[in-house]
């Protein structure tokens, strides 16, 4: 009875989704805008400039792993308890807040803090990009994307976060250079470090002027599902319980959290460029930065494509491109003499990771995941999904801090392909079980 009596009332919420009305497009942009600045100083920095990162604040790839895992561990609580608070509050406001203090500790990070200093700068992190800000942005986007159109919402969120990504990327690069005097191979320690202070405190002084852009201008329509709220409370949201009971829900956790292991892995590209390829610094780095242009062409094509049909079908091929593409890194057969088959390989590897980055919130449709708690339902899911942050970061680094930085970015390369294997798996049967 008790059974009977949520399906129809996930039914009528269903129902009320459709009478949502679609929002402008400059409300699209603003949260493509603040979904990707937020995570410009934790990730995007070290990923396009992982070399001059790690010698800059003298610690190995080991080190830095450690410090993703103190920001994992903030987030795994931000995502339990700051999913509901989504729920509660007007997104625009946890948004820009959390821009703000992001920023602020951007400016700490420009100091070059100690190693233990910055483990606890990543856990402060931790708290101002998920408790705040994360359950609330992609409740914001599924709002704007209405009862049809989840997958071209997300597909122009990601696609549009990897042409911010790609243009700090490209403005780091610039400033980089700029500060440089000569050539970077004849540059010091000192002079290094100095051209990347001005490149994060560029970035920190952008993103809390995006968190201002926020405030002023985010408006989100949330009207038709406030009339819910009172009473999906007393009968549904406030037992955790009821949600991870659902088979879709404990999928998307699995499907998230080797999606997200793959995305992770993508720090792996200027270190290959660097190691293998033989790459210096600025050519590395534009690598990173290149590939970030990839984003907004996948985000649409894919974001259409899921539309058109349904978006379990297209995590089944992103996972299956990632599985192929890192057993080729795996194998060991690419190398300085193989340049083409290098840009091939990490093409089909950026296509496989995005295409799953881009979708498995498209999916919450499929999973039959009302609106009215698509901020509970996303903190839910991130507990298990995100658990990367935590484990990623130490496992990958370990593994490339090999003394054989080949075979050690090789070994790697398997695991991922691992982790891929089981999405694809777990991808399939959420695609069987959704379809009935």
């Amino acid at each position: 009875m008790k059974n009977l009596l949520i399906w129809e009332f996930f039914k009528f919420n269903m129902q009320q989704q459709t009478k949502s009305k679609k929002q402008p497009l400059y409300i699209l942009i603003l949260l493509i805008l603040a979904a990707e600045a937020i995570f410009i100083l934790p990730f995007v920095l070290q990923r396009v400039f992982r070399p001059t990162f790690l010698e800059t604040f003298s610690i190995n790839n080991e080190d830095l792993g450690y410090c993703f895992s103190v920001y994992g561990i903030v987030a795994l609580f931000s995502y339990l308890f700051g999913g509901p608070i989504a729920d509660k509050f007007q997104p625009k406001n946890l948004m820009s807040v959390a821009l703000i203090l992001t920023a602020l500790g951007g400016f700490y990070f420009a100091t070059f803090p100690e190693y233990e200093f910055l483990k606890l700068l990543y856990g402060y992190w931790g708290f101002t990009t998920i408790f705040l800000f994360w359950a609330a942005m992609i409740k914001a986007t599924r709002i704007w994307g209405g009862d049809n159109n989840q997958g071209i919402a997300f597909g122009y969120l990601d696609g549009g976060r990897g042409i911010v990504a790609a243009t700090f990327g490209s403005l780091g690069v610039f400033v980089f250079s700029f500060f440089i005097e000569g050539t970077i191979t004849n540059s010091s320690l000192i002079e290094r470090q100095f051209a990347f202070k001005q490149v994060i405190t560029t970035c920190s002084i952008i993103v809390a002027i995006i968190g201002l852009i926020v405030y002023f201008f985010l408006k989100t329509s949330t009207e038709e599902v406030t009339d819910l709220k009172s009473d999906f409370n007393s009968l549904y949201i406030k037992n955790f319980k009821s949600l991870i009971k659902i088979p879709t829900v404990r999928l998307l956790m699995l499907i998230i959290l080797c999606a997200y292991t793959g995305y992770k892995a993508t720090d792996l590209f200027t270190l290959y460029a660097t190691d293998v390829m033989r790459y210096n610094a600025i050519k590395s780095a534009e690598v990173g930065t290149y590939l970030l242009y990839l984003r907004p062409v996948i985000g649409v094509i894919i974001g259409l494509m899921a539309d058109k049909g349904r978006a379990s079908f297209w995590l089944i091929i992103g996972f299956l491109l990632t599985t192929f593409s890192s057993l080729i890194f795996s194998f060991g057969i690419i190398d300085n003499n193989t340049t083409m088959l290098f840009i091939i390989n990490i093409l089909l590897m950026a296509i496989g990771v995005y295409s799953c980055r881009v979708l498995y919130f498209a999916t919450l449709p499929e999973a039959k995941i009302p609106v009215a708690v698509t901020g509970t339902a996303v903190g839910l899911v991130s507990i298990i999904g995100y658990t990367p942050d935590i484990f990623s970061g130490p496992m990958f680094g370990i593994l490339v801090d090999n003394p054989n930085k080949t075979a050690g970015l090789e070994n790697a390369f398997l695991v991922l392909s691992v982790f891929s294997i089981i999405g694809f798996l777990t991808a399939y049967r959420f695609y069987k079980i959704s379809k009935k």
